[in-house]
């Protein structure tokens, strides 16, 4: 595993994720979640739909990012910009049904290619900006596992990662949950967070996977229509 997925990984991370409940915060309100068990079900949900697309597409910008790139790290002729950066954050688009979702992805992808391009500057992340200017979080997340030096499944890994531990930390804020069993929750995830990056191999992006969750969506559009709310999605 390469050292920088633990940079990418780590909340703190001035990126603003922390401002991000994943839907946890709408969940809570209408007591979908309560307790350890239902935050348990919540988590697994997230992981295993919106969390199995988000690290199938970090995967393939990695790998696109690879590609774009000569082995000296260069830009390849014709990038920056590259037009495959508009049709992959497309395939991220068409995958996010929720408007309040689509949104949320982008600020959280904008302000990460800001942070990265500072840490970890590269062509490839270059390349991004010109030809997204706000692209998806996922999107950003996997160009920038590249320009770390880290694989497509470092970058699946960090993806899927972060669908449940933003989460997991705003059900502690929001229920005053004991931290040290929230966590166990996480640790008891690990198995499943590693099948997620490693089923993110794919032949084109028609490929991708489209797993739905009707609930966290409602749970999105919801919160973005809430008068009063600690998290911004």
């Amino acid at each position: 595993m390469n050292p920088a997925l633990l940079l990418l990984a780590d909340s703190r991370l001035p990126a603003g994720g922390h401002a991000h409940s994943g839907g946890a915060e709408q969940a809570v309100t209408s007591g979908a979640v309560h307790d350890l068990a239902s935050l348990a079900g919540f988590l697994r949900g997230r992981l295993h739909t919106s969390g199995r697309v988000a690290a199938a597409l970090a995967a393939a910008a990695c790998a696109n990012a690879a590609r774009a790139c000569a082995p000296s790290g260069k830009a390849a002729p014709g990038v920056p910009p590259d037009p495959a950066w508009a049709e992959l954050d497309a395939e991220a688009d068409a995958r996010t049904a929720s408007p309040a979702q689509r949104d949320a992805s982008r600020i959280q992808g904008r302000l990460l290619l800001r942070v990265a391009r500072r840490v970890w500057p590269s062509p490839a992340l270059d390349g991004l900006a010109l030809s997204v200017p706000e692209p998806h979080h996922s999107v950003t997340l996997g160009v920038t596992a590249y320009a770390a030096g880290a694989s497509p499944e470092d970058a699946a890994l960090a993806a899927a990662y972060h669908a449940v531990t933003g989460s997991a930390t705003a059900a502690v804020r929001l229920l005053g949950l004991d931290p040290v069993e929230v966590h166990r929750l996480l640790a008891d995830l690990s198995p499943d967070l590693s099948a997620t990056a490693a089923l993110t191999a794919i032949t084109g992006w028609a490929g991708l996977p489209a797993h739905s969750a009707p609930g966290l969506d409602l749970l999105a559009e919801s919160h973005a229509r809430a008068g009063t709310r600690l998290f911004v999605s």
